[in-house]
């Protein structure tokens, strides 16, 4: 192991405390809340949300696939993660340019950076996968996607959830069946959903709309970057240490 790889593996174990860490009081109150406001709302409408989320979701999976070069896998991790750094510094830059445009352009705007802004989360993270050399038309590396998709953005007992179905995935998306509709859609929305509402609601705000699309969109694909960039030195780790 070079001096790269023990430095970005020095960060992955803290990252990694990070996602396993127990839920705060902070983090328990606000999952509570979040819950009980959920249970107001009726079935259907939820069930709907589910259904555009889904939507929305399997079309950027299978049409971003098409748009994604798969790339060699690089002999090292940091020349591979020069160029995960790099692609993730335009998105983050071409994010926040889209949430201060939506952000100026009243409600009816700032509602279209819903769709817009996943689209660029997701496609951000085809291009990360590829650049850790990673076969993003597999539907298992797809798969991967939407878990990372979801530890940036759930709740602190969701996050441990879903980092627990991730961890040693070489050896478990061996027994992971080819069907997509097996994907826990529901939680997947809601628990997005949630944790962004209020970062993105002052969005909607007559006049600091765009200042607050800017930032917001900026960190958030800074956060989904981190933990794109962390998973998959984790995938490195387990490859490395399977059996040639």
């Amino acid at each position: 192991m070079n001096a790269y790889e023990a430095l970005a593996m020095d960060e992955l174990k803290r990252w990694q405390r990070k996602m396993t860490k127990r839920p705060s009081l902070v983090n328990k109150l606000s999952k509570k809340l979040q819950t009980k406001l959920n249970s107001y709302i009726p079935d259907k409408v939820h069930a709907g949300i589910t259904a555009v989320v889904k939507q929305m979701v399997r079309g950027v999976l299978f049409g971003a696939e098409y748009t994604t070069s798969k790339k060699e896998v690089y002999r090292t991790l940091e020349v591979a993660e020069s160029a995960v750094k790099a692609r993730i510094d335009v998105y983050k830059k071409t994010a926040a340019t889209e949430g201060g445009i939506t952000g100026a352009g009243g409600i009816l705007m700032g509602l279209a950076d819903f769709p817009l802004l996943l689209g660029i989360k997701l496609k951000m993270l085809f291009d990360i996968a590829s650049e850790y050399g990673f076969d993003v038309k597999e539907f298992k590396e797809r798969l991967f996607i939407l878990h990372i998709f979801q530890l940036a953005f759930s709740s602190q007992q969701h996050r441990k959830k879903v980092f627990e179905q991730m961890s040693d995935w070489e050896e478990k998306s061996k027994f992971i069946p080819e069907d997509i509709q097996q994907f826990d859609w529901l939680s997947f929305q809601q628990e997005y959903r949630d944790y962004i509402d209020l970062a993105k609601l002052a969005q909607l705000i007559p006049g600091i709309g765009a200042v607050v699309g800017v930032v917001v969109n900026y960190r958030l694909l800074n956060q989904l970057g981190e933990t794109a960039m962390n998973a998959y030195r984790m995938r490195w780790m387990e490859m490395k240490r399977l059996p040639a």
